[in-house]
């Protein structure tokens, strides 16, 4: 948890308490302020904030962008997984909440910003998708908040009804999360985030997973899908799509180039595409680094049906950043044999060795776990988790050096 100060804000002389630390009081007005050295509490007329201060504070910010549809909740449960327990919605609250929280996450949905509900936007004939349908002064100054350790009170958007709710209570976690249209929309949000992905799904991919997805489980026409999807398309690629230029690391997922023509989206082609230079981040690469690899695994240590597997690795530019690009085409027969990939991959930041397998067998269930989409996602939650113990042994590292002075 973040190490902070607590007020406690009283209109009375205060009464001995058995805290076991130095306490300092101070008069303002009516108030007597009592200071701790751990948390910061305000009260005022029965209001309560818990606060501190941004170098004190540890919460480390993720930030995560895609269409709808894309596979946000199969990533965000991936992550949680990888610092063990399971995100729930907030106990007690709104049934229709959002938010998921784990002992170390906390994942909000940028959906909770709409500024419009779901009538408000069809009289102003806009998109959620477009930036008048939400409202990113509050985004930026409640991210900048629970980045603080500061405790909010975020609104909550009904998907069920379209309308916005009351607002619910988040306090600052170890880790938040904010997944969504435009988390990297506003530069002051997203300079705010500690490290961003984009998951980044071809048109031809999305429209063969919004077939599977809603003819089958949703009864739509294939006309209505259609329509629905050019609908959103202006405003995708003037405000979603143009993020991906700021992210860190892209997930892309594209038609395999193993099966000529094919476009059912089954068989995948996804590259992990990550940003050279980032602090606490030390891209993955296959074999040697920095060198241009392609590497078909396929054989006795490797089950692989038609149309196989095959890797490739090597740096390429991305919007005119240097990267460092990992390749899956095709898809694993067994997943236990991810091992003998794994074995082959460096910077995977993983605690023991075959990690990255016993996370894909954890969930084998989950869409993508055949493929580079699930491998990716994997490995960028472990990346993820070093970053955010690279971060907290450095602040350690600092407030040891300043307590030398």
């Amino acid at each position: 948890m973040a190490s902070c100060t607590t007020i406690y804000s009283i209109s009375t002389t205060p009464t001995k308490t058995n805290w076991g630390f130095h306490q300092s009081i101070h008069r303002h007005e009516s108030h007597v302020f009592f200071y701790s050295s751990t948390r910061r509490t305000k009260r005022f007329n029965g209001f309560s904030e818990i606060s501190c201060s941004a170098e004190e504070a540890k919460t480390v910010v993720i930030g995560l962008a895609a269409d709808s549809g894309c596979g946000k909740s199969t990533f965000m449960r991936r992550l949680t997984s990888v610092f063990g327990g399971t995100a729930e919605p907030p106990k007690g609250g709104n049934p229709d909440s959002n938010t998921l929280i784990s002992d170390t996450t906390t994942v909000i949905c940028l959906d909770d910003y709409h500024s419009l509900d779901r009538t408000g936007r069809k009289e102003k004939g806009v998109t959620a998708l477009d930036p008048r349908a939400n409202d990113f002064d509050l985004m930026y100054e409640q991210v900048k908040k629970l980045k603080e350790g500061i405790t909010v009170e975020k609104p909550i958007y009904n998907h069920v009804t379209g309308l916005l709710d009351p607002p619910e209570v988040i306090q600052p976690p170890k880790i938040l999360v904010i997944e969504g249209l435009h988390p990297m929309y506003d530069p002051r949000v997203r300079d705010l985030l500690d490290f961003s992905i984009y998951l980044d799904i071809s048109n031809d991919v999305k429209f063969a997973w919004k077939i599977q997805r809603d003819m089958a489980e949703r009864g739509h026409s294939l006309e209505s899908i259609k329509a629905s999807i050019e609908a959103r398309k202006p405003d995708f690629d003037a405000y979603i799509d143009p993020q991906k230029q700021y992210a860190d690391a892209v997930i892309e997922v594209l038609p395999t180039q193993l099966i000529p023509g094919d476009n059912e989206g089954k068989i995948l082609r996804v590259r992990l595409i990550m940003k050279e230079g980032v602090k606490y981040f030390n891209p993955v690469y296959l074999f040697d680094e920095g060198s241009t690899i392609s590497w078909i695994p396929c054989g006795r240590k490797l089950s692989c049906s038609y149309p196989g597997i095959k890797f490739s690795y090597g740096p390429d530019t991305y919007f005119s950043n240097e990267v460092s690009v990992l390749e899956m085409d095709g898809q694993f027969d067994r997943l236990d044999e991810l091992i003998y990939v794994e074995s082959h991959l460096s910077n995977i930041s993983t605690k023991f060795y075959g990690e990255v397998t016993q996370q894909m067998l954890k969930h084998a269930e989950f869409p993508g776990s055949n493929n580079g989409t699930g491998l990716f996602q994997t490995i960028v939650g472990l990346k993820i988790r070093d970053l955010y113990e690279q971060i907290l042994s450095s602040k350690a590292s600092a407030t040891l050096q300043a307590s030398k002075v």
